[in-house]
């Protein structure tokens, strides 16, 4: 992303310039939405809204400063007003609403989630296809080229080039180890 020229642009609400700021930070937004509340749905409405309030509120942007923290904070002051109008006590008969306490991933854990899932959004997409249909669907090897119309063989060679990509791709997770960590891949990617 060309930086300044782009923000100014989305400051000006050009439609490419708002495509390109969500491509480059969706998926971390998401992630701090991810990493407080747990209902998909709500992770969609917040990530949506804190592009909007961005969007609305870029003039109070200052561009001497870094733009992805101005965004992750927006981004979790959001997802907290979301959390407290979700806990507002509704009307009408339903059982009475009880707090309990909520141990969600820590902030080291949230950005490990977002590094992988950068690491998947960089392979090819035919490494990618066979990784999302193995680690997220379960499929075997077979059912994967059977799916996808190619050799078992191919299927194997893409899973192989993908967890080599991925290992050194996110090698930076684990210094102190002498292997990449395991890749876990969640379902509820959006």
């Amino acid at each position: 992303m060309d930086g300044d020229d782009v923000i100014e642009r989305f400051r000006a609400g050009d439609a490419d310039a708002v495509r390109a700021v969500y491509r480059e930070y969706g998926g971390a937004v998401t992630t701090v939405a991810r990493s407080m509340v747990r209902d998909p749905e709500l992770v969609a409405d917040i990530v949506q809204q804190t592009f909007v309030k961005a969007w609305r509120s870029i003039g109070t942007f200052d561009g001497t400063r870094a733009f992805a923290p101005w965004l992750y904070s927006i981004a979790r002051n959001t997802a907290i007003d979301a959390i407290r109008s979700e806990s507002r006590p509704t009307r009408g008969g339903h059982e009475p609403e009880t707090d309990r306490a909520v141990d969600g991933p820590t902030l080291e854990e949230t950005w490990e989630r977002h590094e992988i899932r950068r690491a998947l959004d960089r392979l090819p997409a035919d490494e990618r296809e066979v990784m999302r249909r193995s680690h997220l669907l379960g499929e075997t090897h077979e059912h994967i080229a059977s799916a996808l119309g190619v050799p078992v063989g191919t299927v194997k060679s893409r899973s192989s080039r993908a967890h080599r990509r991925l290992a050194a791709d996110l090698a930076h997770l684990a210094p102190n180890r002498t292997s990449a960590p395991a890749v876990q891949v969640h379902e509820d990617r959006p």
